[in-house]
């Protein structure tokens, strides 16, 4: 039997050496790139809408001399936080009931204003029961494949009817890929979820990156326990 002869390794030619050291700068520059055109994109979004709401001899090019990108969107969170403070109280109160009296009147705008409320509501509520509880996995679009999917509440009233006690129906979204804002609205049995220790943010990444993105694995002591609270918690919510 003739053994082949040994063949030295090759060396990595210079242009090989170059192009690593390129795409591992990219890595760590095109984060950064994109993050600061975002901001810088969005800051003179938000100027060309503000500032121009503003007369002329008030605004800060017309003392400094110079225009600064980002002045409008110091301007909008100024008047947001004003706002709300005015909404909080019993005038501002007074006021936006009186405004939402003269819109129910209107009925096109009606049906605009109602929607883009309740999901504002929806979005930027403070309060738990608004905001997404948890990730999990549900069979779809047919048995056997698996999606992420986020768990949102239990469903009520004339939806949860068609469940039973037993097997409650639980309302969840199917966001798709890589546009996370869009998807679709499921009602699934209980039975049938299976909950990730993930957590929403964690899904979510998973889910823009197309799958390129994994979270860390967490220690199996601490997700068993983390398994245990849920439960106790979900038999507590249920009795």
């Amino acid at each position: 039997m003739t053994i082949p002869p040994h063949e030295p390794p090759r060396r990595k030619s210079r242009f090989a050496g170059l192009r690593a050291s390129f795409l591992t700068g990219l890595v760590v520059i095109a984060p950064i790139g994109l993050t600061i055109w975002l901001m810088w994109t969005v800051a003179g979004w938000v100027d060309s809408w503000v500032l121009p709401l503003i007369p002329a001899q008030y605004r800060p090019e017309h003392y400094i001399g110079i225009n600064l990108r980002g002045i409008g969107v110091l301007i909008f969170l100024i008047f947001t936080v004003i706002v709300g403070w005015l909404a909080k109280g019993l005038i501002g109160r007074s006021l936006i009931r009186w405004g939402e009296h003269l819109v129910d009147r209107m009925p096109v705008v009606r049906s605009v204003y109602n929607g883009l409320k309740q999901i504002a509501e929806t979005v930027f509520s403070t309060s738990d029961e608004a905001k997404f509880d948890r990730a999990c996995m549900i069979e779809y679009p047919r048995p056997g494949l698996k999606a992420i999917a986020f768990v949102s509440s239990r469903a009520k009233g004339e939806v949860a009817g068609q469940g039973t006690a037993e097997d409650p129906l639980i309302s969840v979204f199917l966001p798709t890929t890589p546009n996370p804002t869009s998807g679709f609205l499921l009602f699934v049995p209980e039975s049938q979820i299976t909950y990730l220790e993930m957590s929403v943010e964690d899904a979510a990444k998973l889910i823009i990156s197309a799958g390129l993105v994994y979270p860390n694995p967490k220690p199996a002591k601490l997700a068993a326990g983390k398994v245990q609270e849920n439960k106790a918690a979900r038999s507590t919510e249920a009795r």
